[in-house]
């Protein structure tokens, strides 16, 4: 008989976990507390804006790996859009100044000394910090001087220092949803994987070493000696439920943004923006939406006296020769999406909190981008530490007593 492997948990560690185990060697039910799978990467129709908006906007670089292999195994790679190169443009609202970093393909970052191709005002010795900072603030979700040192490394070393092969910009043009969860739920549903949503594990208990049962309020399921459990869900909600589980316990927000109204035609699909509230824009079909990392400091801002400053920096930020309107003054329908605990705070202390896959109890294995991946809290260090406990999971021996 297969091995039962529960999954609690149906963001995208638990999804990538359950999509690696979706073989006859496993029989794999994912058991989600709420009414909708994806977590914070997810879609839902917005009343205030009248259309389909993504709980916040996430950016994949051609360099991530594990995400890619992810979508290709779901059939919808095709869903995201981004340039042919590494291109990042990028405005300063201050000086009106506008300009392109385009990154070569090779390892060797040649382009910091071409002047044409480097920040306005930038020598080749100076860049390196400057070019880095917007792209570690949307990485770390913390001011770059604040974070750890080893986590800012792995995104250096994994994105700019690797070359524009492994930094060109993708986003899912069509929504999140449409393009990681909901191809997610149809191949697994297609494998016989069980979905069960709306059904929140309460706890569970431990017995000789290992999970024994799960309690769901409603529901006791008892696991056998040759079952695992797989627990993907946020860090504080993993410390309810495992005794003397170390984890991060500071959390950094994202400040999301989402207008309706149709993007300029000269609108670029992603803008970076110096010098303002405003961090990134993206262009969807019919909206426009604005992303603010380390958000921390606008939780407390009234909602439309944010949605005006923001809607009034996308509006500056059009391009030259624009027709006024193509993007006006008076606010369109607008919502404000302001996540507290967005993330962990990717700071050297917490880093040091966050628990590896593996364990005290022999069948439970722990996946999130909060455990110890070696990346911030990103799309890829998710669907890694789904691989990760699966992988861990393929290899468990049934245990028997001697």
């Amino acid at each position: 008989m297969p091995r039962t492997v529960h999954i609690i948990g149906a963001g995208l560690a638990g999804l990538s976990a359950a999509v690696r185990l979706a073989t006859p060697d496993h029989r794999v039910v994912v058991h989600e507390a709420t009414a909708f799978a994806g977590g914070r990467c997810r879609s839902y129709h917005d009343a205030s804006v009248g259309m389909t908006i993504d709980n916040g906007n996430h950016l994949l670089l051609s360099g991530n790996h594990a995400a890619l292999e992810f979508l290709r195994t779901i059939g919808s790679e095709h869903r995201l859009i981004g340039p042919a190169a590494a291109e990042f443009p990028f405005l300063d609202l201050k000086s009106r100044a506008r300009w392109t970093l385009r990154l070569d393909d090779g390892r060797l970052p040649l382009w910091i000394f071409d002047s044409g191709r480097r920040v306005p005002g930038t020598r080749a010795l100076d860049y390196v910090a400057m070019a880095i900072e917007p792209l570690l603030l949307a990485a770390l979700n913390i001011d770059p001087p604040q974070g750890s040192a080893s986590l800012a490394a792995a995104v250096f070393r994994e994105t700019l220092a690797a070359g524009g092969r492994a930094c060109r910009p993708l986003i899912a043009r069509d929504g999140l949803a449409p393009t990681l969860i909901e191809p997610a739920l149809d191949y697994l549903r297609g494998r016989g994987v069980q979905i069960r949503l709306e059904h929140q594990l309460r706890a569970m208990r431990f017995e000789g070493g290992r999970v024994a049962a799960l309690d769901f309020g409603d529901e006791t399921v008892a696991l056998s000696e040759a079952d695992a459990v797989i627990l993907a869900v946020p860090p504080y909600a993993a410390a309810s439920l495992v005794p003397g589980l170390t984890v991060p316990n500071e959390f950094r927000a994202i400040v999301n943004a989402h207008f309706r109204f149709a993007p300029p035609v000269a609108q670029p699909p992603i803008l970076g923006i110096i010098n303002a509230t405003t961090q990134w824009i993206f262009a969807f079909p019919g909206r426009l939406s604005v992303t603010i990392s380390a958000g921390d400091a606008l939780l407390d801002t009234p909602r439309e006296q944010l949605a005006r400053a923001i809607w009034a920096e996308v509006a500056q930020a059009a391009e030259p020769g624009a027709a006024a309107a193509d993007l006006p003054a008076d606010l369109p329908p607008w919502q404000i999406v302001r996540e507290r605990r967005a993330t962990f705070a990717a700071t050297a202390e917490q880093d040091k909190r966050r628990p590896g896959a593996r364990t005290a109890w022999r069948n439970l294995v722990l996946a999130g981008d909060w455990t110890n991946t070696g990346l911030p809290a990103t799309i890829e260090g998710a669907i890694r530490s789904g691989n990760r406990a699966a992988a861990f999971v393929s290899q468990m021996q049934p245990y028997s007593d001697p």
